[in-house]
C-alpha cells in the first residue's frame, strides 16, 4: 500500500443489509423512504389484473411476495389505490412495465420503461398508482423505485405539482475503464461532471443548488471499475447494491443486497465482481429540521400532523374526480401525461 493510499480516509462509513423486497430501505436526511418493487406478474386478464387465482392472498394488504409478485393494496389490478400525501415529494422511477397515475387535481399519466414521475405533494394531494398488466400472451415484469424526498418547512404547504421526466430526456453517462469495461450512470437528479439532469420541480429541495441532491442508477459490467467522484462536505450519501454478486467499495468487499453509507467528500473506487451489478445512489445535504411522520403525512410537529388529518377529512385534498378508487387507463392507451390544467404531453 502506498503512503497516499494509507492516508486516504475510509470511504465506507457503514454497511446494512437491504432485506427482502419490498422492504423499505434506510435513507438519510433529506430522504424519507425508498422501496424497490420488483414483481414478476403472470399474464394479464381482461381487467388488466393478473390472470391467476388470488385465493390465499391477503387482498387489500398483499405484500407476501407469493409466486414472485404482490397485489399490494389492489383488489383487481395490483398497486396502490387512492391515498393522500402532504409535506414531501415522491420520485417514482419505473424501469420495467407501466404505472397508471390518477390524482385529485384531475391529472393522470401512464409511464414506464425508464420514465420518472416527480410529484410535489406540498399542501396535499390524493392519488392512485396502479400497475396495469397489459400483456395477455406473456408475463408482466413491473420494476420501480419509489423515493420520498422531504420538503423544508418553508415549502411543505406549497401547491401540489407533478412533473414527468420521460426516459429520452434523462441523460446517461458511460465510462469505460482501462480494460474497456463499461459503467453506465443514469442521472435522474443532480449533475455528474458535465452531465445535468432535467430540472426538478421548482419548490423541491433538489432545486436548491446548494442542496447537492443526486439520484442516480448505476449499471456495471462484470469486472468494471469506476471512480465515484466526491460530493461536497456535509452531504449525506447512500449507495444501494441491489443486483449482482459482490462489489469492492473503496477497497471494502460488499456482497449484494446491502446499503452502503459513504463519506461524501472523497472519491470512491467501485470494482465490480463477476456478474453485472446494479446500484442506486441517493445523496443530498440534510434539511436538518424536525421530522414528524404519520403514514402519508410528513410535517415538522405533531400539531401539523393533526391539522393534516383534519384538512384531509374536510377537503379530501381536492376530492376524487375518478369513477373508482383504483382507476386504470384504457388498454390501448400509450405513455402520456395529462396535467391539472388539461394539457397533454407524450414522449417523443
Amino acid at each position: 500500500m502506498s503512503q497516499q493510499q494509507a492516508q486516504q480516509p475510509e470511504a465506507v462509513v457503514r454497511v446494512d443489509p437491504l432485506g427482502p423486497s419490498p422492504t423499505p430501505w434506510r435513507t438519510p436526511d433529506p430522504f424519507l423512504f425508498c422501496v424497490h418493487h420488483d414483481d414478476r406478474y403472470p399474464q394479464g386478464n381482461e381487467q388488466l389484473g393478473p390472470k391467476a387465482s388470488l385465493a390465499g392472498r391477503d387482498i387489500g394488504q398483499d405484500f407476501a411476495g407469493r409466486d414472485g409478485w404482490n397485489m399490494y393494496h389492489g383488489t383487481v389490478v395490483p398497486g396502490f389505490p387512492q391515498h393522500p400525501h402532504r409535506g414531501f415529494e415522491t420520485v417514482t422511477i419505473v424501469r420495467n412495465g407501466l404505472l397508471d397515475h390518477s390524482d385529485s387535481l384531475g391529472a393522470a399519466a401512464r409511464f414506464g420503461g425508464g420514465d420518472v414521475q416527480w410529484l410535489t405533494a406540498g399542501g396535499g394531494i390524493n392519488h392512485s398508482e396502479m400497475f396495469p398488466l397489459l400483456k395477455q400472451d406473456q408475463g408482466n415484469h413491473i420494476e420501480l423505485f419509489q423515493i420520498w424526498l422531504n420538503l423544508p418547512r418553508a415549502n411543505k404547504m406549497v401547491q401540489a405539482h407533478f412533473s414527468m421526466l420521460w426516459d429520452h430526456v434523462i441523460p446517461r453517462h458511460e465510462a469505460k475503464d482501462d480494460a474497456g469495461r463499461t459503467t453506465s450512470i443514469t442521472v435522474v437528479a443532480g449533475n455528474l461532471r458535465d452531465v445535468k439532469a432535467p430540472p426538478p420541480p421548482p419548490k423541491s429541495w433538489a432545486a436548491n443548488p446548494d442542496a447537492d441532491v443526486a439520484i442516480w442508477t448505476l449499471k456495471m459490467e462484470p469486472g468494471a471499475r469506476w471512480t465515484l467522484p466526491a460530493a461536497s462536505r456535509g452531504t449525506n450519501r447512500m449507495l444501494y447494491f441491489f443486483l449482482g454478486s459482490r462489489l469492492s467499495v473503496g477497497g471494502k468487499a460488499v456482497p449484494v443486497r446491502n446499503a452502503i453509507e459513504l463519506r461524501s467528500d472523497v472519491d470512491v473506487v467501485l470494482e465490480n465482481g463477476p456478474e453485472t451489478a446494479e446500484l442506486l445512489l441517493l445523496q443530498g445535504k440534510p434539511i436538518g429540521e424536525p421530522v414528524v411522520q404519520y403514514g402519508p403525512f410528513v410535517m415538522n410537529s405533531r400539531q401539523e400532523i393533526q391539522q393534516a388529518f383534519a384538512d384531509y377529512q374536510r377537503t379530501g385534498f381536492g376530492g376524487w374526480p375518478w369513477p373508482s378508487h383504483d382507476p386504470v387507463h384504457a388498454r390501448e392507451e400509450g405513455r402520456f401525461a395529462r396535467h391539472a390544467d388539461g394539457h397533454i404531453e407524450r414522449p417523443a
